[in-house]
């Protein structure tokens, strides 16, 4: 959040200016005041003007200082609108309001309008665990199902690129599977070596990348030490490539709901980063979801 915040205030062309998408509920406008009140980006409310006004005033909260991009009133156009600004550079990053993710996402990854970029588009989530000594980053957790090889490359250098975007020149990136051998009867398994490969021949310049890992000797390095693992990624990962969704997905609530972890999630692969928020998000994971999009989406030296 201090850096997101040092960012915006040092941005020559002010504050980063994030769109969300459809805010027609309490806790969309409710966000948008945070956001503000944060001082990390500037939210222009895209949406049907009448139906953001009545979520404003069950929020309590003035939207007079809000820009508004008055949309119809059916959620894909306020999507539909909110992809055209962004890929007109008007706006950095795109957060979603009060509608479902798949009109918000139909809208981002249209082959003709959409923002798709040059790799297939993924989600990563940073975590804040309490139990581990950094933050800790997780993908796919929420967009790719079932990922093949091809997927995982791209999901992996998302990931990557969105560490490095933070400051991090040589995350360490443990490939996770149920074990940590390669067993043909288990594809993840041959997915991380193939993923290794790949980074020993440069496709990902400043990673350390290492796998198959169980979750619990990529997690503990003593459990790598008892399983006679010689790695630098155990125990110091800072990022972990799930198999497939229902692992990431399980591990991710697993984190918030038993961990103790706060997280802040992006859509990664578009031209701009996407906030995807929950209904069950708390204020603080949303509003940093959007520092993150500010860090993300700055240029890079």
């Amino acid at each position: 959040m201090e850096r997101a915040r040092a960012v915006a205030q040092g941005a020559a062309g002010g504050a980063p200016v994030i769109g969300l998408v459809y805010p027609c509920d309490a806790l969309a406008i409710d966000a948008a005041a945070r956001i503000a009140g944060a001082g990390i980006a500037r939210p222009v409310l895209i949406g049907p003007r009448d139906a953001i006004l009545r979520a404003a005033e069950a929020a309590q909260v003035d939207v007079s200082a809000f820009e508004i991009e008055a949309t119809g009133d059916a959620a894909p156009e306020a999507a539909a609108r909110a992809t055209a600004l962004a890929r007109d550079g008007v706006l950095g990053a795109l957060m979603k309001g009060s509608l479902h993710t798949d009109e918000l996402m139909a809208a981002v990854v249209n082959k003709a309008t959409g923002l798709r970029g040059d790799t297939r588009i993924s989600h990563a989530f940073v975590f804040d665990l309490p139990r581990y000594p950094k933050l800790l980053a997780l993908a796919d957790c929420v967009v790719n199902i079932a990922p093949d090889l091809k997927t995982k490359r791209d999901i992996l250098g998302n990931a990557v690129r969105l560490l490095q975007s933070l400051g991090l020149q040589q995350p360490h990136v443990g490939i996770v599977a149920a074990v940590e051998t390669v067993n043909p009867a288990i594809p993840a398994t041959l997915d991380a070596q193939a993923l290794v490969q790949m980074a020993r021949e440069g496709h990902w310049p400043g990673a350390v990348v290492e796998g198959p890992f169980g979750f619990d000797n990529v997690i503990s390095a003593e459990a790598a030490r008892i399983k006679k693992m010689d790695s630098r990624v155990a125990g110091a990962a800072d990022l972990l490539l799930m198999p497939d969704l229902n692992a990431g997905n399980m591990l991710y609530k697993s984190f918030n709901y038993i961990g103790g972890g706060d997280c802040a999630g992006l859509v990664l692969g578009a031209r701009v980063p996407v906030v995807l928020t929950s209904r069950a998000d708390s204020l603080a994971s949303r509003v940093a979801s959007v520092a993150l999009a500010v860090l993300a989406s700055r240029p890079q030296a």
